[in-house]
């Protein structure tokens, strides 16, 4: 003798309707990747192609003495020194030419002077540095 079966109780379409499409609406992160100068990881000193620490950016961790082995020479507009160290920005590779200083804290930050973009070739941390570049003439603040 066959057993019976119990009848299958069937779920509404419409709810499982909805249950598939929850499981297809996924909420989205609204976290966003860092931009500017936010990109330059503690403990770096960042050299950016645009300004206000945008376009492309390196971050150093110790001496370069040609940037353009990274794609920079001649290149940053501005920078973010994130290291203990002060920075040593040389006019030409091979830590030659003159330098520009870019100190640590909150005042290693910032544009170069307009003589300065696209102007650096090389990058020393803690010195002894080089001639100074000096003051371009009417930035001298």
């Amino acid at each position: 003798m066959r057993k019976a079966l119990a009848p299958r109780k069937k779920l509404p379409l419409l709810f499982v309707a909805a249950v598939a499409a929850a499981a297809i609406t996924v909420p989205v992160s609204t976290a966003h990747a860092a931009d500017g100068y936010d990109r330059c990881p503690d403990g770096s000193y960042c050299m950016f192609s645009g300004l206000d620490g945008t376009g492309d950016m390196i971050a150093l961790k110790g001496s370069t003495p040609d940037l353009a082995a990274l794609g920079m020479n001649d290149r940053a507009r501005s920078d973010w020194n994130r290291t203990p160290s002060t920075i040593y920005l040389w006019s030409d590779a091979g830590y030659s030419g003159c330098t520009a200083v870019t100190s640590s804290g909150p005042t290693g930050k910032g544009n170069f002077f307009p003589a300065y973009q696209d102007f650096f070739s090389a990058v020393q941390f803690d010195g002894p540095g080089g001639p100074s570049c000096g003051t371009p003439p009417g930035e001298d603040g």
